[in-house]
């Protein structure tokens, strides 16, 4: 069973693509591929995120308070409405982030979001995290904000399976047709060479990567897809429409799709 509770440190690093590439002998040394890496370059993970109308949770999110939550929808691929996805609750607290998730069919998730009214338990739900993004969605009034999309490599560590480091590259992200069927394009968020880091632990982190973090003078940093995105948007003074598009999206269901709860009967 996939794990659907997670208490970890995460270390963020921007890499040009030349350390991207030497530093890749260096993790095989200590850690193995995940398994679908083992037989695939990368593989894509798509993102919807909920916010107030007011964007809430993200201007909360990029002032760097001890304490911050979000909710989002991933799915791996390009899933269809009978799929299943997660719909999860990540906070942070005083650096440790806490990700709770449950696994829906993706139509299920969509009602849920859009009606509050928690879907009917089936064996592959967590009932317990259903009923804390419940309370999520009562206490702010949610809607979808930007799909962000994204390819990534993920190694495990071979001795400390808590160990874990993701590479993520090609970042795209829309803020228009907020579906996750509806495929993964979307504008570039940045240059071609770079690549995204995470460390993530739940404990200190080994000598030989402390070793290499030096060696190759990477240093952590502050860096949210969300929050990187929605601070360009901001700079180019577009979000007032943005907010009026997300409304409407949100708010006239596509009566053809059984995702949509006015269409369920």
């Amino acid at each position: 069973m996939a794990i659907e509770v997670f208490n970890r440190y995460e270390k963020k690093f921007i890499l040009t693509a030349k350390v991207y590439e030497e530093i890749q002998h260096i993790l095989k040394q200590y850690m193995e591929l995940d398994e679908y890496n083992k037989l695939h370059p990368y593989y894509t993970i798509c993102n919807i995120y909920y916010d107030t109308m007011n964007n809430e949770l993200i201007r909360k999110s990029i002032s760097k308070p001890k304490y911050k939550e979000k909710l989002r929808l991933r799915g791996y691929g390009i899933p269809s409405l009978e799929e299943k996805v997660y719909l999860e609750i990540k906070k942070k607290v005083n650096g440790i982030v806490n990700k709770r998730r449950t696994k829906l069919a993706l139509k299920e998730a969509y009602k849920y979001v859009y009606t509050c009214e928690k879907p009917e338990i089936k064996s592959y739900m967590n009932k317990q995290v259903l009923n804390e993004i419940s309370y999520f969605l009562r206490l702010y009034n949610l809607v979808p904000k930007i799909y962000i999309a994204y390819d990534r490599k993920a190694y495990f560590g071979i001795n400390n399976r808590d160990l874990r480091i993701t590479f993520d590259t090609n970042i795209r992200t829309r803020r228009k047709d907020l579906r996750l069927e509806y495929g993964d394009y979307g504008e570039k968020l940045l240059p071609e060479d770079v690549y995204l880091m995470e460390v993530k632990a739940e404990k200190s982190i080994p000598i030989w990567l402390s070793r290499m973090l030096s060696d190759y003078k990477l240093f952590k940093t502050s860096f949210s897809k969300y929050g990187v995105e929605y601070k360009k948007m901001k700079s180019q003074n577009i979000m007032e429409g943005e907010s009026i598009e997300c409304l409407k999206q949100f708010l006239i269901p596509q009566l053809q799709s059984p995702a949509y709860p006015l269409a369920v009967q």
